[in-house]
């Protein structure tokens, strides 16, 4: 039975990557860390809490302690690493819990995983680090091209420099203890359980409850967006297949502006839900520092080299998450303390 060890899993990908390798696979055991900050909640695993090849753990990856205890008292398969500070707003106001968590946190586990899997020749059989990335690491692009794997890295944001500072860290352990790592960067992922920060969930909410729709800077900037249950397939396909040391980027192939998206929303909540919401509710504010203007996942490598491509169309998926925060208010409230904002 092997055994993953999963950091940030109760954040919104990690909480749907842990249900989904669950609910696909009896043979595996999964011991789930996250620190439960505003955006960790285990409302949003507890339909599988009481599965017995699952154990929730509530801590810190700077925490050397703790986490030296669970290599110690497990033999570690795999460590996917989803625990980052990842909101950019947030790291501009305070860049040093970014710093703390993204990169430091990413050589405490990575120091560790070290030492439970290095042996005489080597490493041991069978054993993995997985980083989950971002695009946001390239930078920006104009109004055409791709970032592939091989795009340099320029990062713009606090949160975007601490999580290129931490692939390179990834990387640097490939390259000089040949330790087995894969590196994954994704487009914007959306679905059930993103807490309402960000673009998506805040206009759903937002919409539903008729309040202002804000949008940074003339609405234009442009973003790849991914379903959150394609990026859990591929990353289960780089944990299977990925070839040690690769990078792989992961897109939906799904450019949108943000303008299209909250038009998007608002139109199937006015057209489905409530006609008194409509356009009058956007308003546009100052733009974010440091704002990229466009993001594009070139993903031809994991679909030729590994057989992954995305399942779910845009139009599908938007449908699915706003009909998934519509059935779960009761969510919405208790991850905002009550709040409907």
């Amino acid at each position: 039975m092997k055994t993953y060890l999963i950091t940030g899993g109760a954040g919104f990908i990690g909480s749907n990557f842990v249900k989904f390798l669950l609910k696909t696979h009896i043979d595996i055991r999964i011991i789930n860390i996250d620190k439960l900050t505003y955006a960790g909640n285990l409302e949003s695993l507890k339909e599988i809490e009481d599965y017995p090849n699952y154990q929730f753990v509530q801590g810190d990856i700077c925490d050397d302690e703790l986490i030296t205890k669970i290599f110690n008292e497990n033999d570690i398969d795999y460590v996917v690493n989803f625990a980052a500070e990842s909101h950019v707003d947030r790291s501009i106001e305070t860049p040093m819990i970014f710093v703390e968590t993204n990169v430091l946190g990413t050589v405490n586990l990575l120091n560790k995983a070290k030492g439970a899997w290095e042996v005489k020749n080597g490493f041991k059989p069978c054993k993995k680090f997985i980083q989950i990335s971002t695009d946001e690491v390239y930078g920006s692009l104009g109004t055409t091209g791709y970032f592939t794997e091989n795009s340099p890295l320029d990062p713009h944001s606090p949160y975007a420099s601490s999580k290129a500072a931490a692939d390179l860290m990834v990387k640097a352990y490939y390259d000089t203890y040949k330790m087995p790592v894969n590196i994954t960067r994704c487009s914007n992922n959306y679905g059930p359980y993103q807490f309402p920060e960000k673009l998506i969930p805040l206009m759903i909410v937002r919409a539903l409850n008729k309040h202002a729709l804000p949008i940074y800077g003339d609405g234009q900037n442009v973003r790849d967006w991914l379903y959150v249950e394609d990026h859990c397939k591929a990353i289960e396909t780089v944990i299977r297949n990925g070839e040690p040391g690769e990078v792989y980027n992961i897109g939906g192939n799904n450019e949108k502006t943000n303008n299209d998206i909250v038009q998007t929303i608002l139109n199937y909540i006015h057209e489905n839900i409530d006609q008194t919401v409509a356009e009058n509710l956007i308003t546009y504010v100052e733009d974010r520092k440091g704002h990229d203007r466009r993001y594009a996942i070139d993903a031809r490598k994991i679909k030729d080299t590994l057989g992954w491509s995305p399942d779910t169309t845009f139009e599908e998926g938007i449908i699915q998450t706003i009909q998934w925060y519509i059935e779960n208010q009761g969510w919405i409230r208790q991850v905002q303390g009550g709040s409907h904002e």
